[in-house]
């Protein structure tokens, strides 16, 4: 390998080891700083993008230090700072963070019904340091349940026929001529495969009822034969929940194999006839769709006015049925 060559391989490694995030590269390059080695006054943490947290949603920790000349100091990843991660200590309450400064909240909100999230943050380094934020949850976010049916495989392709062979060369002497041999025809290429059926949704039923109160909320629970029950706390002033119960989508044919060229005529006094191609295998066909579930859903005569709340949608199904019913607080 030339000098170059290694130089550019070098250097490719460098980066990889980089963009992999070895700490202490980052570090020895400036890209990144070690708290332990810097004086900082401050710490504040804040939710950019937003102060409050819903079930299932994640949502990024800015963590920002001050130093005694006036500089600012911000953590990596949302904030696009140079202070790692790995220097801050955090203790979660109901919420939960990742090693990249991401909180998160738990799908269910039984877990988390009537709580506030809750980040306590210190620098091991600068024990003086101490940073705390409470996290609201929300409810008035558009949520979604999927139940429908999978996606068929994908057929096989065909493959490829076989080239003719070349016909054999023959003699162009003019006192000894003799004929070029025929070429070889090509191989059919054969058919792709049909792509596989899309899987049939289940019979899904939604449970919702009314917590009543200044703000009230919905209770929704929503099933379906052989699946864990999922649970929602929506506020209908500016929330929503998707239930979809569709068939899966077929799967796609596989492309038919190409014929193999046929083989060229030998030279020859007269020269050979040149092989046949083969036929195109044909293109698989595509899986049929699965058939889409139905859709039950027992709501508490409080709920009424509030049911277009719940978006429905089994495409090619049967209607979905409402039915009006006491329903008892799901927890």
């Amino acid at each position: 390998m030339s000098h170059f060559g290694k130089f550019v391989s070098c250097l490719g490694l460098a980066s990889t080891l980089i963009l992999s995030g070895c700490s202490s590269i980052q570090v020895h390059l400036g890209m990144k700083v070690r708290l332990a080695k810097l004086p900082v006054t401050s710490m504040e943490a804040t939710l950019p993008k937003d102060p409050a947290i819903a079930p299932g949603e994640k949502t990024p920790l800015v963590v920002t230090f001050a130093q005694p000349d006036g500089k600012v100091l911000v953590t990596e990843g949302q904030g696009k700072g140079k202070v790692l991660w790995s220097d801050l200590a955090i203790t979660a309450t109901v919420v939960a963070i990742n090693k990249k400064g991401v909180v998160s909240l738990a799908h269910d909100p039984r877990v988390s019904d009537g709580k506030t999230g809750h980040l306590a943050i210190t620098v091991p380094s600068h024990p003086d340091l101490h940073a705390e934020i409470d996290i609201p949850l929300r409810y008035d976010y558009k949520f979604a349940v999927n139940f429908s049916g999978s996606a068929g495989s994908s057929g096989m392709n065909g493959s490829d026929g076989t080239s003719g062979i070349s016909g054999s060369p023959g003699s162009i002497d003019p006192n000894n001529p003799s004929p070029g041999g025929n070429g070889g025809d090509g191989g059919d290429g054969s058919n792709g495969e049909d792509g596989g059926a899309g899987g049939d949704a289940p019979p899904v039923q939604v449970q919702a009822t009314l917590r009543a109160g200044a703000h009230p909320l919905l209770q929704i629970g929503v099933t379906a034969p052989g699946r864990k029950e999922h649970f929602y706390l929506v506020d209908p002033q500016g929330g929503s929940l998707t239930v979809t119960a569709n068939g899966g989508s077929g799967g796609s044919g596989g492309k038919g194999g190409r014929g193999g060229s046929g083989g060229s005529g030998g030279s020859g006094t007269p020269d050979g006839s040149s092989g046949r191609s083969g036929s195109d295998g044909r293109d698989g066909f595509d899986g049929p769709n699965g058939r889409a579930g139905s859709i039950t859903v027992l709501y508490d005569p409080q709920v009424k006015p509030f049911l277009a709340t719940i978006v429905l949608s089994n495409q090619g199904g049967p209607k979905p049925v409402f039915q009006e019913q006491p329903i008892a607080p799901l927890w």
